[in-house]
């Protein structure tokens, strides 16, 4: 199979020039560093990754962009079998999926086979970066009835650190700032209110360092009836560095500047760039994130 059926490499200028200049971090050493984007769909596929009369996802063209302006090279894909290739390649594994990846779906990519989803957790633990997107958090369910007292969390989602539930319609909500100092948050302000499509999350890691609070108060659905929980955060998974946002569904938020800053930050982080304090802080920022009302 010839790498170029696997990867695609994408790219046009739709940032604003204002993006980036101070917030991203780049590798100590000169090497051009390397991001897998991996954007299959065997759930539900959102449109930030539908390719559409066979041009890039508005996703693979803003990652592709941020990658043109920093030096580092982004090759997007939906093609399972590139986990069971050379993963030693890239510097962080980015994820915006849905479903179950191993199960074939509507547009007939090719899955990743158990193997390569036991690659890709190995690879991760061992040392390599992952970022995940928006419905990154609704791949690979945990087994049993989706409520907290799940009795076997899904190995994937204990590794990215909390697993999607349900959403409601897209609305205004408020997402507060927990972790200032983390790369790329400083210009998003104490808080910011935003449409999105919002995500309920559960199965929350211990170690989370919570980056944004999503706050519920005043949003129409019973989903969203719950304390504060995290919206964005960082973990240390064994070896590996894991970051994760819930942003990512509307066109606009891709294009907003400050959420781009904070993709931005977490992919610098996630590739080993820059050190902040990621000290676990769920229990004290949303020590009732695990709360569920409804």
């Amino acid at each position: 199979m010839a790498r170029r059926d696997v990867l695609r490499a994408t790219g046009a200028a739709v940032l604003a020039a204002s993006v980036f200049p101070m917030h991203w971090v780049a590798a100590a050493e000169k090497k051009k560093q390397k991001v897998l984007y991996f954007s299959r769909s065997a759930g539900f596929e959102h449109e930030a990754v539908k390719l559409k009369n066979g041009q890039p996802s508005i996703s693979d063209r803003i990652l592709t962009e941020l990658g043109k302006r920093h030096g580092f090279e982004v090759l997007c894909t939906k093609d399972g079998r590139v986990f069971d290739g050379d993963l030693d390649q890239y510097d962080a594994i980015a994820f915006y999926t849905s479903g179950d990846l191993t199960k074939p779906d509507k547009a007939n990519t090719p899955p990743m086979s158990p193997e390569g989803k036991e690659k890709l957790l190995r690879t991760i633990a061992a040392g390599k970066g992952f970022v995940g997107f928006h419905a990154a958090t609704d791949s690979f369910h945990s087994k049993g009835a989706r409520d907290q007292n799940q009795t076997e969390v899904d190995p994937y989602i204990a590794m990215i650190g909390g697993e999607f539930i349900v959403h409601g319609e897209q609305q205004d909500a408020t997402i507060r700032v927990a972790s200032p100092d983390f790369p790329g948050v400083k210009q998003f302000g104490e808080a910011q209110k935003l449409k999105e499509e919002w995500y309920t999350l559960k199965n929350f890691a211990k170690d989370l360092h919570v980056i944004l609070i999503e706050d519920n108060e005043g949003m129409k659905g019973d989903c969203y009836q719950r304390p504060p929980f995290p919206a964005t955060w960082a973990r240390i998974h064994r070896k590996g560095r894991v970051f994760y946002t819930s942003f990512g569904h509307r066109d606009d938020i891709w294009t907003n500047p400050r959420v781009q800053d904070i993709m931005a930050g977490g992919l610098a982080w996630a590739m080993g760039n820059v050190k902040v304090d990621i000290t676990p802080n769920i229990d004290r920022v949303t020590p009732k994130a695990s709360e569920l009302r409804y």
